[in-house]
């Protein structure tokens, strides 16, 4: 089961946002892009792991994840990940994600907004290629929009100022090849991020 504990989501980002003012201050730029209402699907540059909690800070809506499926081997980070949202992915036997990848469609189709990194792991202070087989999925099946998410650290002082920048919607079409949709998101982010 993926469903997320909102009461839980809730307590746990109130948290965040009292622990994470200590060390961090957040910039937001551009969030009006993003729908209100309606499914999108976030595409923010990976510099390291506060990115997930920081997106989500930074993002009015509740989200889901898409994560490594190594993540969730323990059955209570499987449980706490899962209740904040987490979807596991394994992407080096993607046959055995299907359960998954069927989840993140229905949460998309009932108005959700989830996040993809879409370089897969950590690159900092610098752009790591694409995956295409997320984007390929978004452009064969489904329309929602890709929102590009530029994240860029520096230190100020005692506490890191994080600029989270929302780029605006790029609309998939079945027509478009994904490597040309996956090459136009890098660049967006690339940019976004203050990176090359």
């Amino acid at each position: 089961m993926l469903e997320r504990k909102e009461r839980l989501c809730r307590v746990i980002r109130a948290f965040s946002r009292v622990s994470f003012s200590l060390f961090y201050r957040l910039e937001i730029e551009g969030d009006e892009s993003l729908p209100r209402e309606k499914a999108f699907i976030l595409l923010p540059k990976h510099q390291c792991w506060q990115d997930i909690p920081i997106i989500g800070l930074a993002t009015p809506r509740p989200l889901y994840y898409i994560a490594k499926h190594e993540l969730f081997k323990n059955r209570f980070a499987a449980w706490f990940l899962k209740s904040l949202g987490g979807i596991p992915l394994n992407r080096e036997q993607p046959l055995k994600s299907r359960g998954s990848i069927r989840a993140m469609i229905e949460f998309l189709e009932n108005g959700e907004g989830v996040v993809v990194f879409p370089e897969g792991t950590y690159y900092k202070n610098k752009m790591g290629p694409g995956k295409t087989g997320m984007v390929r999925l978004f452009v064969s099946r489904l329309s929602f929009p890709l929102i590009p998410v530029g994240v860029n650290y520096s230190r100020r002082g005692f506490r890191v100022l994080v600029r989270v920048r929302f780029g605006k919607p790029i609309y998939p079409y079945v027509e478009t090849a994904p490597n040309s949709i996956l090459d136009r998101v890098m660049k967006k982010i690339a940019l976004l991020s203050g990176l090359r």
